[in-house]
C-alpha cells in the first residue's frame, strides 16, 4: 500500500523508528529512497523572500536549493564532511590562476529550466548582477560579490538601464553560453565557498521582476512553484518535469509535493509535529520552550529528538553609533551587567546552548574560548565594574536605551527580557521594541537609519557562518565595509580600522594556520571593544516525525537537510 500511494520506490516504512536521542547529529536517521507524499513545513513567520537572490536567512538558503540550483553545493553528510563543496550546476570544481584573482567555472551541459529553455552562464551573470550591484539591488543578502568582483565599480545595475542589462559589468566574462571567468580586485582563497550561495542561481533576464521575482521563481532545480507565493500564508512546490536527476547528485528529490505553511504560531507548529500533523519546522531553530522540556523528559519521544550543537552564535549586537553606546565604556557597562547565566536560561539551559564568551564558534578555525573579557562569578555579572564603567562614560546614574527583539521568537523575547532585568541593576533602562522575524534583518534591525530613528542601542539576533571559517563567520557582522543602508548584518556598526585592515589582510593568505590567527585577533579585539555581547552557541531541540526520512542534521545549514528528506506518508 505505501508503495502504491507513495508512487514507486521502497524501504523506509511508516510507524516507529529504530532510533536513538540525537541520533541525527552523527549519522542519517530512517535512510529510505521512497518516493512519493506530500512533505508538510510550517514555520511562525515568512521568508525574508523566497527569491534566491534576496534571501539571508539559513532557511532559506536550505529550502531554495528546491527549486534553484547554484555553481556549487555542500555535500550530502553528517558532520564536518558536510562543510565540503562539490558541484551543483558546475561540471567540475572552479579553476584558479596562481594568484586566485580569477576563477573559472563551466556549466554542466543540457541544463533546462522548467519551461525546457537552456541554463546560459549569462543567466548566472543576470543573477549575481541583480543582487549585488546598482542603487535598485535586492535588499536582502550579503553583496561579497560587490565586493570582490574587479572593473565593476562603476557598473549600475541591470535595473539601471533599457539596454542591455550586463552592459560594463566586467567583474564577470562569459566567452561562451557556458562558462564564467570572474576577475576579482584581489586575492581571494576563499572564493569557492561563494559560489554556493543562492545568489548564482541563474535568472532569465525575461522573467525577472525585481523583488516581485519572488511571486514566481522560475525553476531550475526539481520543483517548481505551484501557483504563485502568498505571503504570510503559503508556498507550495510540484515536480519539475525539466529537471534532470543524472546531472544533479546533491537532490534526492523524494517527495511529490511540497507545502509550506506560514505565520503559524510555535506552538502550534509543535504540537501538530508531535501529532503528527505537519513533518517540518522550516525555520530550523527548534521547538520553542513550551515543547522543548516535554520532548527531552518524555522517554515515548526522546528517540526522536535531536539536539545538536550548531555553528549559530546567539548574541546581542551592542550598537556603536546610537548614543550614549557610541562611548566605549557605556558599551563596557553593558557587558558587565550582563548576566550570562540568565541568558543561558533564556535559550533553555543546558538543551539551548552553551555560554560564549567569544564570537566565533569552537569549530572554526581560530576559535579561543580562553576569550572573556568580562568574567564575573557564576556568569551573573560584574555589577561593581559595571557601575565604574558608567561613571567613566559621564552616566554614573545609568542612562537609556531600547532592545530590538522578533516578536515571533520566543527565545528572543526571553533574551531581552534577561538584557532588561540585568542592566536595571546598574540603572540602565531599556525599553523592548518587538517586531516581525520576516522584516526584522532588512527594515527593522538591518536598517541603521531605523535604528537610529528607533534608539535601538541593543538588538537581539543570532548568525550562522556563510561558510565554515573565521571569514565567513565574522565578516558580514564585523568588517566596517559590510555597512549596509538595508539588509544589514554589522548591526553594530561596528566600523574599527584595526578589525577592517585584519579582514583586508587575511583574504590574501594562503596558509591556513596563519588566517586561523588573524581570526583570534578579530575576535579578540571585537569583544575588547563591547560590540557584541554573546549569549549562547546555539544547541536546538529538533523533533522528527517517525515517517520522516534521510533526517540528518547538516553543518553547512545548521538544521536538517531539507534536499535528503523524504517522507513515508500518502
Amino acid at each position: 500500500m505505501l508503495t502504491a500511494c507513495g508512487g514507486g520506490g521502497g524501504g523506509g516504512g511508516g510507524g516507529e523508528v529504530d532510533a536513538e536521542f540525537n541520533q541525527a547529529e552523527t549519522e542519517m536517521v530512517n535512510p529510505s529512497d521512497q518516493t512519493g507524499g506530500t512533505l508538510r513545513y510550517a514555520i511562525s513567520s515568512d521568508f525574508d523572500s523566497p527569491d534566491p537572490g534576496n534571501t539571508y536567512y539559513a532557511f532559506s538558503w536550505n529550502f531554495t536549493r528546491y527549486y534553484a540550483r547554484t555553481l556549487l553545493t555542500y555535500t550530502e553528510a553528517p558532520g564536518e564532511e558536510g562543510t565540503q563543496l562539490q558541484p551543483d550546476l558546475a561540471e567540475a570544481m572552479p579553476e584558479a590562476n596562481e594568484d586566485s584573482t580569477e576563477w573559472t567555472v563551466r556549466l554542466k551541459p543540457g541544463l533546462k529550466y522548467e519551461d525546457g529553455t537552456e541554463i546560459t552562464a549569462q543567466d548566472v551573470k543576470y543573477a549575481i548582477a541583480r543582487s549585488n550591484f546598482g542603487d535598485q539591488a535586492l535588499p536582502n543578502g550579503p553583496k561579497y560579490f560587490q565586493q570582490l568582483l574587479a572593473d565593476s565599480e562603476d557598473y549600475e545595475g541591470p535595473y539601471a538601464t533599457d539596454g542591455d542589462p550586463l552592459e560594463g559589468f566586467d567583474g564577470i566574462e562569459t566567452p561562451d553560453d557556458h562558462t564564467l571567468v570572474f576577475h576579482l580586485n584581489e586575492s581571494f582563497s576563499e572564493f569557492p565557498y561563494i559560489l554556493i550561495q543562492p545568489q548564482t542561481a541563474p535568472v532569465p533576464p525575461d522573467a525577472d521582476r525585481g523583488e516581485q521575482y519572488q511571486s514566481r521563481v522560475v525553476s531550475s532545480g526539481p520543483y517548481k512553484f505551484d501557483g504563485e507565493y502568498r505571503p504570510g500564508v503559503s508556498l507550495n512546490l510540484v515536480r519539475n518535469d525539466q529537471w534532470d536527476a543524472s546531472t544533479d547528485p546533491t537532490r534526492r528529490a523524494l517527495p511529490d509535493r511540497i507545502e509550506v505553511q506560514l505565520g503559524v504560531d510555535q506552538n502550534e507548529i509543535d504540537q501538530r509535529l508531535v501529532n503528527g500533523e505537519l513533518d517540518v519546522d522550516l525555520g530550523g531553530v527548534g521547538v520553542g520552550p513550551a515543547m522543548r522540556g516535554t520532548l527531552i523528559t518524555d522517554e515515548a519521544r526522546r528517540a526522536s529528538v535531536d539536539n545538536p550543537q550548531t555553528n549559530t552564535l546567539r548574541y546581542v549586537n551592542i550598537n556603536t553609533v546610537v548614543e550614549p553606546l557610541n562611548n566605549l565604556a557605556c558599551r563596557e557597562a553593558v557587558m558587565f551587567a550582563a548576566d550570562r547565566d540568565a541568558l543561558h536560561r533564556a535559550w533553555g539551559g543546558e538543551t539551548g546552548g552553551d555560554i560564549a564568551t567569544q564570537i566565533m564558534p569552537s569549530a572554526l578555525a581560530g576559535a579561543d574560548p580562553s576569550i572573556d573579557p568580562y568574567p564575573s562569578d557564576d556568569n551573573k555579572g560584574d555589577l561593581d565594574r559595571a557601575r565604574e564603567k558608567l561613571e567613566e562614560c559621564g552616566h554614573p546614574d545609568g542612562f537609556s536605551t531600547s532592545i530590538g527583539a522578533r516578536a515571533d521568537r520566543p527565545s528572543d523575547v526571553s533574551t531581552a527580557e534577561a538584557v532588561q532585568q540585568a542592566l536595571a541593576r546598574v540603572g540602565i533602562e531599556v525599553e523592548i521594541k518587538q517586531y516581525p522575524s520576516d522584516t526584522y534583518t532588512n527594515t527593522q534591525a538591518g536598517s541603521p537609519d531605523f535604528v537610529h530613528e528607533n534608539d535601538l542601542g541593543l538588538t537581539v539576533y543570532g548568525w550562522a557562518p556563510d561558510w565554515a571559517t573565521g571569514y565567513g563567520f565574522m565578516s558580514k557582522i564585523l568588517d566596517g565595509d559590510a555597512i549596509q543602508d538595508a539588509g544589514n548584518a554589522n548591526i553594530s556598526e561596528f566600523d574599527d580600522d584595526q578589525v577592517n585592515g585584519w579582514f583586508d589582510e587575511v583574504v590574501t593568505v594562503e596558509d591556513p594556520e596563519e588566517r586561523a590567527s588573524i581570526y583570534t585577533q578579530i575576535d579578540q579585539r571585537a569583544m575588547e571593544q563591547a560590540v557584541i555581547l554573546p549569549a549562547v552557541f546555539e544547541r536546538t531541540v529538533m523533533y522528527r516525525p517517525p515517517n520522516l526520512t534521510n533526517v540528518y542534521y547538516h553543518a553547512g545549514y545548521s538544521m536538517y537537510d531539507y534536499m535528503s528528506l523524504g517522507t513515508t506518508n500518502s
